[in-house]
């Protein structure tokens, strides 16, 4: 990669706020080539519910982050950073700029800021650890607050057994307070810290964002979500894993298991309230990374 030469222009905004078709109109008007930057996208088969770019759309612009990887695997933010890294390489290589667009927090932080320590983990550390992860949240956030001196600091997300076991094992192997980690983490150059970056956050009004999402929820029932959850289900994925967890996915799937008890309207609303808690948990992600300006 020409590290002189490289220019990333970031499109993102909370789920449902039109980011596909703007980005293809912007790709088009620029030159550029579209980088995904969605956690649910990566993953083969999971297409619907993902609001994946269709085969027209791809054949209008060129698409790089998609169909990455099987539902199975653990599909990591490290890894999305080779694969950025890789479709940008590509898109100068034809001439083209590349349009980074998708709401994923993590992934979207690397555009910003560090993605990955050197914290070296012991294995008897790890060991523990992945004990108490599979015992559940409650004995991982027991452990963690054992380990560290006052309150947990705000910006762990203790509701998330995967970043709460991070935190953990790094505070374990360290032995230092993780505000200090944190700090530490913070001050380590980003992978692309070295490139231009410019970014647009796309958003809406509430009401005119709540009625979006319905549309897309009844949309994506109607064009084979329940099939593609069907699908996943017989893969029979750890619970734990991001593609067992995604917004529409998780909520179908439950609902299946249920016998399709419920009414299709009851899993409808669901959906609806899960995607919003998504967009509200994207709107903290943008002011974290000091993009709402």
């Amino acid at each position: 990669m020409s590290r002189e030469a490289t220019e990333i222009h970031v499109l993102t905004g909370p789920t449902a706020a039109g980011k596909t078709d703007a980005a293809l109109d912007w790709a088009e008007a620029n030159h550029a080539e579209i980088l995904s930057c969605d956690s649910v996208c990566v993953y083969r088969g999971m297409d619907i519910g993902s609001a994946k770019p269709s085969a027209e759309q791809r054949a209008r612009v060129i698409h790089h982050g998609l169909d990455l990887a099987h539902p199975s695997e653990r599909f990591s933010v490290t890894r999305y950073v080779e694969c950025a890294k890789a479709a940008i390489t590509a898109a100068q290589s034809r001439g083209r700029r590349i349009l980074v667009t998708g709401g994923s927090g993590f992934y979207l932080a690397a555009f910003f800021g560090p993605v990955a320590d050197e914290v070296d983990i012991p294995k008897e550390v790890s060991d523990e650890v992945r004990r108490l992860f599979n015992a559940g949240l409650e004995p991982l956030l027991s452990r963690l607050r054992q380990a560290e001196p006052g309150p947990l600091p705000d910006w762990l997300d203790i509701r998330n057994p995967i970043r709460v076991a991070k935190a953990l094992e790094r505070r374990l192997a360290t032995g230092q307070p993780l505000d200090e980690l944190r700090e530490a983490f913070l001050a380590r150059p980003g992978p692309f810290s070295d490139c231009r970056i410019s970014c647009e956050v796309l958003e809406r009004p509430d009401d005119e964002l709540k009625s979006r999402i319905a549309r897309r929820t009844k949309a994506m029932l109607a064009e084979g979500l329940i099939e593609e959850s069907k699908w996943l289900l017989s893969l029979d994925l750890d619970p734990e894993l991001p593609s067992a967890r995604a917004v529409g996915y998780r909520a179908t799937m439950d609902w299946l298991n249920s016998g399709s008890k419920l009414p299709k309207e009851a899993l409808e609303e669901r959906i609806n309230l899960d995607t919003w808690a998504l967009v509200r948990k994207q709107r903290k992600w943008f002011v974290r990374l000091d993009l709402c300006k």
